[in-house]
């Protein structure tokens, strides 16, 4: 007994047009004729259909699938090995895709709660990018320091974002100018204000003990992204944020005497 394309294509789930382009492809072409000369589906084309059926939800192209089967002789088996590698990198990058968009819905639902516009006029040139904020919230979301942090921060009401604002940019005029006039980053007019600094975190943030500061200023100095919402652009030179990263670190020594937990 033979079966039409129609009646096929009905059963196996796939749409006549997949038949057909199979048949064009010549990866499945039906072997058997009805009495008035149409083309029918015999049981060895059915149990081929099952084949690439199977091959295809696996994620294989037409043309390997065309190679398996072409060759009575073909290890499938090391096709088939290949195919789960692939697919277990893919689930593995996926996952990671659903974690940073996990992530990025969470940055998005804590922190700064400001409309956009008092967003703006609060905070001016610091942009907030959502793409560093998601990444240091997953290199961070274990950190005790950082979890307080954003809940601190949800906290804060448009005066505090202003006065913290404004308390960062007459620091920033005195870390810009202590670099234009060469104070050397290890010296005490630059470690004063990396000092200043910490203790402006654990003000409005966190408790920022100088191990801490030290990884934020590490941060700093390795991605733009992150000395920009110290910094903005405009006022930024080269080499400043590795000149706060030396301060940060010798402010450390010179607090190592226990009294850095303020």
């Amino acid at each position: 007994m033979g079966y039409s394309v129609g009646q096929v294509a009905g059963f196996a789930g796939v749409t006549v047009r997949t038949l057909h382009h199979y048949d064009k492809a010549g990866l499945l072409s039906p072997g058997d004729r009805s009495p008035a000369g149409y083309r029918l589906y015999g049981d060895a084309d059915l149990a081929r259909l099952q084949q690439i059926l199977f091959y295809r939800e696996l994620g294989f192209p037409l043309d390997e699938i065309a190679t398996i089967l072409a060759d009575p002789q073909a290890n499938a088996l090391d096709h088939l090995r290949a195919r789960h590698r692939l697919l277990t990198e893919q689930i593995a990058k996926l996952q990671r895709l659903v974690e940073v968009a996990e992530q990025a819905m969470e940055v998005q639902q804590t922190g700064v709660r400001l409309t956009p516009e008092e967003r703006f006029e609060v905070f001016g040139e610091i942009a907030f990018d959502l793409s560093y904020a998601t990444e240091a919230q997953l290199k961070w979301r274990h950190s005790e320091g950082h979890q307080r942090s954003m809940a601190r921060a949800a906290t804060h009401s448009k005066e505090d974002w202003a006065q913290i604002m404004a308390e960062a940019a007459a620091w920033r005029q005195r870390l810009t100018a202590a670099f234009d006039t060469g104070e050397p980053a290890d010296g005490e007019r630059a470690m004063d204000l990396a000092e200043e600094h910490r203790r402006h975190i654990s003000r409005w943030f966190t408790p920022c003990p100088t191990a801490m500061h030290g990884r934020i200023a590490d941060d700093f100095a390795a991605d733009p992204r992150a000395f920009a919402l110290l910094v903005p652009p405009s006022e930024q030179r080269p080499g400043l944020a590795a000149y706060l990263r030396t301060a940060v670190h010798a402010n450390a020594v010179r607090q190592a005497d226990g009294t850095d937990e303020s």
